[in-house]
Parts: structure tokens; C-alpha cells; sequence
């Protein structure tokens, strides 16, 4: 989206709009017309022929006469303009699905009033107002149902255009592109010397995608530049919302909030000063090694780490107004991030991820940010149990995935819930290791006293009675039992 950043900007944007010869499929110019359910329908016809058009925005301004598009100046004014109680941006927003970034501006030209309503193109599905998707045909808006074609080229270009690829500022310079990016930490998590100049620095951040030439030899930012790479991700509207937020809580409820904190940089950039201040905040215990008393994290860094990273990396950017986010409490650490994963939570350990945002996902492998393919889950689970943790929990909540980190507890104060889900991630975790869950793994997994042969017996039972894990040879003799992942006496079908 193009961001003008000062009242100057905005005049000049206007200006520009005013010079078109005509209105387009990208373009409306209004008077005073500012009927709510008609904004609604055009923001729906706009963003879609947007994405149809390959441009990043679209724009309705109030203000303009329509044949000669003179500054007239308006009388409508957003802020003050509600539906029934409730605000117009609000009552908008609510009635559009998915929630695409739209933003009005009031701005003075020539000393007349004039409203311009920027809008973001769609993305990964048709943007419908009231249950209806309009897109525009030349000047005149319509229901997208009755051109089939226009319709089917949309979602052709929908499955062509990741997020990471559109666009999140354009129209600026070689110079703003140094000051928005935090370009020197990008090259040195690659391992990289930076390149000589400004030129040399545009050149390579152009040939990893993060930037690209707009037509007027100006530069765009993409998703991806400002998503990894932002010094401050509020100077990227579209993307502000993205930022993790970290909230920690008095006790185990979240009735009380000691201390909220957003973040402000890039995901690559911002990283290490992310897991720095979480584990910084994370309760601690006393530990006693070799006569000496040691302070310890809560939770294992590297597991943090890579959950932290799966945030990050496979939200659903689709999902507007919401962010990664971590909450900490006494007794456990919650990760959450919009959208439903592509991938069953309960094989989240063997499968390969499967990601929305592959080029994201890649640039924070290379940049060492996230571990390899499929191998993230693994070490989390790993993690859990050499330290005797309770198993993580992974989650469908809402439209959020989360993944959920619980204090140390004892075996017997674990409850029926925990030790089937420790015992069933420990079977994956075995299982992709070409191993088998054995009585004498299951203590080592819960730290039961080699003697007590019969409480882990009781823990496999009562995994296989609840249907988490099972027999690998049923005729096996039972000193000889191993058992394995429900899925897997399927062949991994992944059913």
C-alpha cells in the first residue's frame, strides 16, 4: 500500500488522483455521495479489482467534482459519521470479510475539505461486504457473481500471489528504503559483508525480494522486506498489527497484567531482542548443581525459541488486526498466532510443516532465525523431557493456533490429560527417531525410579486405552511389548 507519511504527501497523493482522465476499476471520485452501505460495496469492488489490476491500492475520494475533477471540497466527514450508534470505520469493518486494510484520510487542498479512503488489494479470497463481493466493470460496480470470468481470473491471481510478494510501501526512495530497513542486521545474520553503497545495498536487498523498482524508478517495499527487516513496524500500517506482542500476568489467569510489551522491529531483526526480553521475564527456579545453587529458566531457550519462530513464520497474514502473541503465567507460556494450521496439531511432531509463507519461512532458515524443515517441533518435545517438563500442548483456539509450555509438575500431579499426551508425543518423538516406547523409556521419560516397573506399565495402559498409542506386535511377549504413535500402525498416512 502506498503510505504518505505527512500532510504534504496526502495533498500530493490527491493531486495525482485529480490528474487521471477518467475514474477506473481503482478509482472513485465523489462530492458528497457518501451513502455507508454504497462505501461499503466499494471498498468490496475496489480491493477485488485491485488484485485483479496487480495494484497494490485503490482510492475513493470525497471532494472532487466528477467531469472536470476540480478540488470542490466536501461536507462528509468519517470520524463523526456513524450507522445507528455505531462509528462508521467500526460498522464497516464489521460487515467486510476478510477484514482488509482500508484507512480514511481528511485532509486539506487548497483550503477545501477532502476525504480520501485508501484501500489495500485482496488477498487469498474475494473481499465480500454483507455477504456479497462486487467487483468494478470500467466505472460502474457490480456483483462479481454475474462475470464468471472476472471471477475465475481472481482467483487465479490469488493463487499466484503470496503475501510475502504484495506490496507494503511503494512510490519511495533508494533513501527511505535505507531508514525503514534495518538492512545491516540482515546481512549479518546471512553471514554476509555488507555491499559497497547505497546502490550495492538496494541492488542485493532487490535480489532477495525484500525491495523491487516501481515503474518510476522509485522503490516498493515488500511484505517481506518489511515484515523480516523493519526498523519499526508502525511505519508500515499494514503490517504494524503483525507485531509481537509479549503480555505477563500476576498468577495463572489473565485478571491482572503486570507488564505488556509490542513489539517494534522486523521478525529477523528483532529476534534476538524478542527471546532475550522473554526469557528475561519468565519465572525461574533454584536449582543445586555439584554443592552450588544455580538460578534457571522456567522453560528450556531453545524451546522457546522454535516456538516462538513457528509463530512467526505460519500465521495466516490473511487474518487483519491481529498478531503473534505470547503470554506468560505462573504456571505456564501460551504462543499464539492467527489462523488454523495447515497441518493437524496432533502431528505437528512428524510431519513436515507445511507453511503459507514459504518465502518467510525460507529467509528466517537461512538467516538462522527458525531450524530446518521439520525439525523444530521435535526439539520442543526433546527439550521437554530431558527436563522432566509436562508435555506441550498444541491447539486449535478460535482462529489462532497456539502452543502451550507448562511449568515443572510432578507425576502425581499430573492429571490424566497430561500423562496421555506425554506419553503419546513421546511415542512420536520415538517413532521418527526409528525407536519404540519401551517400559524403560516411559520412566526415563517421567523420571520413575528403575524399580517401579509397574507405574509406567500404568501410564502405557492408560495411553492405549484412550487410544494415543499402540501395540507394534500384539503377539509379542509382553517382556518384549513396544508401542508406537496411533497413526503410525496406519503406515503414517497421516488419517
Amino acid at each position: 500500500m502506498s503510505i504518505p507519511r505527512s500532510s504534504e504527501d496526502f495533498v500530493g497523493l490527491v493531486r495525482e488522483l485529480c490528474k487521471q482522465s477518467r475514474e477506473s476499476e481503482w478509482l472513485e471520485l465523489k462530492l458528497n455521495d457518501a451513502e455507508s452501505q454504497q462505501i461499503g460495496e466499494y471498498i468490496s469492488a475496489l480491493a477485488n479489482s485491485a488484485a485483479l489490476l496487480g495494484r497494490p491500492t485503490a482510492y475513493v475520494v470525497w471532494g472532487i467534482t466528477d467531469e472536470t475533477h476540480d478540488i470542490a471540497g466536501t461536507q462528509f466527514s468519517p470520524s463523526t459519521t456513524k450507522v445507528g450508534n455505531e462509528e462508521l470505520e467500526n460498522w464497516l469493518l464489521r460487515n467486510l470479510e476478510p477484514k482488509i486494510d482500508f484507512r480514511f484520510y481528511e485532509v486539506s487542498v487548497d483550503q477545501k475539505a477532502v476525504v480520501l479512503l485508501e484501500i489495500s488489494q485482496a488477498f487469498r479470497h474475494p473481499v465480500r461486504f454483507q455477504g456479497q463481493e462486487f467487483i468494478r466493470i470500467g466505472t460502474y460496480k457490480k456483483r462479481l457473481k454475474d462475470f464468471p470470468e472476472k471471477e475465475r481470473a481472481l482467483w487465479r491471481i490469488f493463487d499466484q500471489t503470496p503475501f510475502e510478494a504484495l506490496a507494503a510501501i511503494e512510490r519511495i526512495s533508494g533513501d527511505e528504503v535505507i531508514n525503514l530497513l534495518d538492512y545491516p542486521d540482515y546481512f549479518f545474520l546471512l553471514n554476509q559483508p555488507l555491499p559497497a553503497g547505497r546502490d550495492g545495498i538496494l541492488e542485493a536487498l532487490a535480489n532477495d525480494k525484500l525491495i523491487r523498482r516501481s515503474e518510476d524508478g522509485l522503490w516498493t517495499v515488500t511484505n517481506l522486506g518489511g515484515i523480516l527487516l523493519a526498523r519499526k513496524l508502525s511505519d508500515f500500517p499494514r503490517l504494524s498489527r503483525k507485531a509481537v506482542r509479549v503480555i505477563q500476568y500476576r498468577g495463572n489467569s489473565r485478571v491482572t497484567t503486570i507488564k505488556e510489551q509490542p513489539g517494534g522491529k522486523g521478525y529477523a531483526s528483532g529476534f534476538k531482542g524478542l527471546i532475550a526480553y522473554i526469557m528475561s521475564v519468565l519465572p525461574s527456579n533454584e536449582v543445586i548443581e555439584k554443592a552450588l545453587r544455580k538460578t534457571v529458566p522456567m522453560y528450556p531457550e531453545l524451546a522457546v525459541r522454535e516456538l516462538v519462530a513457528n509463530a512467526l513464520i505460519h500465521q495466516d497474514f490473511s487474518v487483519t488486526g491481529t498478531g503473534p502473541l505470547i503470554e506468560i503465567f505462573e504456571d505456564r507460556m501460551e504462543m499464539s498466532n492467527p489462523g488454523i494450521p495447515l497441518v493437524k496439531p496432533d502431528r505437528f511432531l512428524d510431519n513436515p510443516p507445511r507453511s503459507r509463507n514459504e518465502a518467510l519461512a525460507a529467509r528466517m532458515r537461512r538467516m538462522g532465525v527458525c531450524e530446518e524443515r521439520g525439525t523444530g517441533v521435535d526439539k520442543v518435545v526433546s527439550q521437554t523431557e530431558k527436563y522432566q517438563l509436562p508435555a506441550p500442548l498444541f491447539e486449535i483456539s478460535g482462529e489462532a493456533t497456539r502452543a502451550v509450555l507448562f511449568a515443572h509438575r510432578s507425576l502425581t500431579k499430573m492429571d490424566r490429560e497430561d500423562r496421555i499426551r506425554a506419553c503419546y508425543l513421546h511415542a512420536c518423538l520415538r517413532y521418527v527417531n526409528r525407536e519404540y516406547v519401551t517400559n524403560t523409556s516411559v520412566r526415563e521419560r517421567f523420571g520413575i525410579e528403575p524399580q517401579n516397573i509397574a507405574l509406567a506399565s500404568r501410564l502405557i495402559r492408560e495411553a492405549v486405552e484412550a487410544g494415543a498409542i499402540v501395540l507394534d506386535d500384539p503377539l509379542a511377549a509382553p517382556k518384549m511389548m513396544k508401542y508406537i504413535p496411533r497413526w503410525a500402525a496406519n503406515s503414517g498416512s497421516g488419517t
